[in-house]
């Protein structure tokens, strides 16, 4: 079980239309396929999604530091010394996502070898999940139109509504129209990407307070210490904390600072070990998880799915696992359907998936 060789090959795959929201705008998914591969012919597979305004990561910068730095430090070790695999990424400071997908595709690998679902070996609770979608910036109208559109064809009932950085009315009025066009057969929570200061966010939230939300999520700056624990005081819904806890140190800070009560966790940037340890740390404190979205492709779909169905805290909400639905194209053989509002982990040994050479052929960036 030797790790032989590691692999970043970037790619590129449009989307349907823009992604927006407040930090930021994706037009095309340019991401990093990550192979693991072992001396028995083992390849296992994990997706790096770069989100330079979010964690300073680049397509570019997730490929060098891999093929330059992480991979001639694990090479040689075996699949299940994840610990030291973690101490020597942990050398370098930053580069979530390139180390989440160097775990992650080391996970599917073991799962390969030994015949066993990487859902099941993280803690095997489910097998599927209920999705929630993201509905980018838009007038109210066409997000309406949106959350209409995927009901209808996905059963999906659970929408995060993206706030931030644009008027706040306009906003507010957003998320009233979704919850006056649905009533109560939708849950809805927002997100602001830290886009509002702390004051702008509780004018928001007192305005919607009649809305029923689920959560609030990022809605001020993470350095905006007494800001973020003074709004927090004032809300009457879990505050999620998603950017500015990365690690298991910033949810520690951010929880017992009085900066946040829930989190949200990406496998796209804590892979399947770091994010196994922000479950437990979070069940320890008692609060609540969501399982978030780096604007995955199907393949980190793959990925966030096999983790938050292998936990009862993370499958009890739905799970933001739909962002792929917006791209052109994908790397799968098989691609991912999402049915009467879930996705279910796929069938087989570690994540059930293999990539179309053809496809990646046609979108690989680095042979062209």
């Amino acid at each position: 079980m030797k790790i032989a060789r590691v692999e970043a090959i970037p790619f590129a795959i449009p989307y349907t239309k823009p992604l927006k929201f407040a930090s930021g705008e994706v037009r095309t998914a340019e991401h990093v396929l990550v192979r693991v591969h072992t001396e028995d012919g083992v390849v296992g597979v994990a997706e790096a999604p770069p989100r330079p305004f979010t964690y300073g990561e680049t397509q570019a910068g997730i490929v060098a530091v891999i093929g330059e730095v992480f991979a001639p430090q694990i090479v040689g070790l075996t699949l299940v010394e994840r610990e030291a695999v973690h101490a020597r990424l942990g050398r370098t400071v930053g580069n979530p996502t390139a180390k989440a997908a160097i775990d992650m595709a080391i996970w599917d690998a073991f799962g390969k070898t030994v015949g066993l679902a990487v859902t099941d070996l993280l803690g095997g609770y489910t097998d599927r999940m209920r999705v929630s979608h993201m509905l980018g910036f838009d007038e109210p109208a066409s997000m309406v139109a949106e959350a209409e559109r995927i009901i209808q064809t996905y059963g999906i009932r659970t929408f995060k509504v993206k706030v931030g950085r644009r008027p706040v009315t306009l906003d507010t009025a957003v998320v009233r129209a979704l919850r006056e066009k649905f009533g109560d057969s939708i849950e809805l929570y927002v997100d602001g990407n830290r886009g509002w200061t702390a004051s702008e966010a509780l004018q928001a939230m007192k305005q919607m307070a009649d809305l029923d939300l689920l959560f609030a999520e990022e809605l001020c700056p993470a350095d905006d210490v007494l800001g973020r624990r003074w709004l927090v005081g004032q809300l009457n819904v879990p505050f999620i904390a998603d950017e500015s806890a990365v690690t298991q140190a910033d949810v520690t800070r951010e929880v017992l600072g009085g900066s946040a009560t829930a989190i949200s966790i990406k496998t796209a940037r804590t892979g399947f070990t770091g994010s196994q340890r922000t479950h437990h740390l979070a069940e320890g404190l008692g609060l609540e998880i969501v399982l978030g979205n780096q604007v995955d492709g199907q393949l980190g779909t793959a990925c966030a799915v096999a983790f938050g169905a292998a936990y009862q805290l993370t499958a009890r909400r739905a799970g933001e696992l739909s962002n792929f639905l917006d791209m052109r194209d994908d790397l799968l053989t098989e691609p991912l359907q999402i049915s009467g509002g879930e996705l279910h982990v796929r069938p087989g040994a570690g994540l059930g998936v293999e990539i179309d050479p053809d496809k990646l052929a046609r979108y690989r960036k680095d042979t062209k």
